[in-house]
């Protein structure tokens, strides 16, 4: 009878107990001696058995079938199957007589109904012995992520330590990865330019080669870097420590959505996208138009915008780009503040943060309340689960829900705790932003800005008879409102509801501000309005 000697060595780091295929093999070729058996051909194969698929054991059996040999030798029945497929491809050959004998230094088999059992049952405990290994080794991965240890290999900028199994920030590739954030930040950079980065300062594949496409973004995407692991779909809080800041975080998020946002083909024209037609309501596009000069300036291009007349028959005609830059340039500087306002608003917004701190406590402490809500709602949706009460897909899913939410309330949290309330961010915000109209305005070349602006600024814009309508936005829409006609009874005329309060009256005429704003009640007046305007 010839035999076909079979040796596998498992990859799997939780098999190196087993002995290596050499050690198998010189085993085998003593045990075939003593046995006086025949032996045409040694197989060797580095492969997990706990699934089919293996190339090797695969050409053993179509070896088997067509004849070649009628025996097979390994060490034990665990080296030809851990899963129940490849199991009961032995076990049919035996049955159907075309293999007709397995030899085993450690385990003994006799082609009889009785030997076939038990060989069944030794597969059987291969089997147990791999989906046990596999439950253990999830029962502890769960059990790290909740003690927030991540249970894989570390992403780039950590290390994974082999002493506390955990998680260690890599002090010299985290710098690395966190100047990677920065860059990306800054906007102009592709991923691909990132790659080429961290290959430059040693993050690379294991070939040598730079991280694909995809492992950057990932890595630029991953919420690990703010301490949060999101491990099979589910949400957990890791103790590991982060380099990564939240703002860097998002700054990061909006460049990728903006790269990734659709764009049109062609031109990259500076309003494109800002208006529609004030006739059909049509997109307005952009087009150039090329004009000769033999004599003086040669071929000069013009940018013109038109309504694409797509919707309906449409008259309305062409624009040429200035004039529509000019428009805008007007828009903006009708909705500025006067430089002279920085350091009255500035005032007024420190002594808001001051109130606000004291107020900060109160909110800090209805914060921890709904986080402390939070965690109860965990509590109860886990021992649900684990009392078979709730399907795991609808757990994994309120879980995250829950997560997010108590995320939430404790970044509200930490806002709280930093800046006090949040309108106050808005209002900064407002002025900041208003306080560079001017420049923006007087501006060149910055097209982008202008057009940035003016959609802060106003909504809804349309071309209509080569004039752009539009309407403000609050609280713009006050600093734009024309200056009204002095009353009779001009010491009330802050008495006025918001509605009537004529801001940018107030902020652009540089004679008034420095005295009128001394008056505690034109100061409270113009405090309560500017807020009324902001939050509604």
């Amino acid at each position: 009878m010839k035999y076909i000697v079979y040796c596998r060595k498992s990859t799997d780091e939780k098999d190196k107990q087993v002995m290596s295929i050499d050690q198998q093999i010189s085993e085998l070729k003593e045990f075939a001696q003593r046995e006086n058996l025949e032996i045409v051909d040694f197989l060797t194969e580095a492969q997990t058995a706990k699934v089919t698929g293996r190339p090797i054991f695969n050409n053993l059996i179509k070896r088997i079938e067509k004849g070649e040999a009628s025996g097979i030798v390994s060490w034990n029945p665990d080296r030809l199957a851990r899963n129940s497929v490849d199991g009961g491809k032995i076990i049919y050959l035996l049955d159907t007589g075309k293999l007709l004998d397995l030899k085993f230094p450690s385990f003994w088999f006799e082609s009889t109904p009785q030997g076939k059992f038990m060989l069944s049952i030794a597969f059987g405990q291969s089997k147990y012995y791999v989906d046990n290994l596999s439950e253990n080794v999830k029962r502890g991965n769960r059990q790290k992520l909740r003690n927030g240890v991540w249970p894989s290999k570390a992403p780039y900028g950590y290390i994974n330590n082999p002493k506390t199994r955990g998680i260690d920030v890599d002090p010299e590739l985290s710098k690395v990865v966190r100047k990677a954030f920065q860059l990306f930040a800054e906007g102009g950079k592709s991923f691909v330019e990132i790659s080429k980065f961290l290959h430059k300062f040693g993050i690379k594949k294991l070939d040598g080669e730079p991280v694909k496409v995809d492992q950057v973004k990932n890595m630029l995407t991953n919420k690990f870097y703010l301490g949060i692991m999101n491990y099979a779909g589910e949400y957990y809080q890791g103790s590991h420590k982060t380099f990564v800041s939240k703002k860097l975080f998002d700054e990061v998020q909006k460049q990728i959505e903006k790269i990734e946002r659709p764009r049109n083909k062609g031109h990259d024209f500076a309003f494109s996208g800002l208006a529609t037609c004030g006739e059909c309501g049509a997109a307005i596009t952009a087009e150039t138009h090329t004009k000769v000069y033999p004599k003086t300036r040669g071929e000069v291009q013009y940018i013109y915008y038109r309504c694409t007349k797509k919707l309906k028959p449409c008259n309305q005609k062409y624009i040429n780009e200035p004039s529509l830059e000019e428009q805008l340039r007007n828009v903006i500087r009708d909705c500025g503040l006067h430089e002279g306002w920085e350091p009255y608003f500035e005032k007024w917004i420190v002594e808001s943060e001051e109130k606000d701190k004291q107020e900060s406590e109160t909110e800090t402490q209805k914060l921890d309340s709904q986080v402390q809500e939070t965690e109860v709602k965990l509590n109860r949706l886990l021992d649900g689960y684990l009392d078979q009460v709730i399907e795991p897909e609808i757990y994994k899913q309120k879980k995250n829900e829950l997560f997010e939410e108590k995320l939430k309330l404790e970044e509200k949290k930490s806002q709280v705790e930093k800046n006090g309330t949040v309108w106050l961010e808005p209002v900064r915000e407002f002025v900041n932003c208003a306080l560079q109209a001017q420049k923006i305005a007087r501006g060149k070349d910055n097209g982008e800005d202008l057009k940035i602006f003016a959609k802060n600024a106003g909504s809804n814009y349309f071309l209509r008879n080569r004039r752009l309508e539009f309407s403000w936005q609050n609280p713009y829409k006050a600093l734009a409102a024309p200056a009204p006609a002095a009353s009779a009874n001009d010491e009330n005329r802050f008495l006025c509801p918001w509605e009537e309060l004529n801001l940018h009256h107030l902020f652009r005429r540089q004679t008034l501000y420095p005295l009128s704003y001394k008056g505690s009640y034109f100061s409270q007046t113009l405090r309560y309005n500017v807020l009324y305007i902001l939050i509604c």
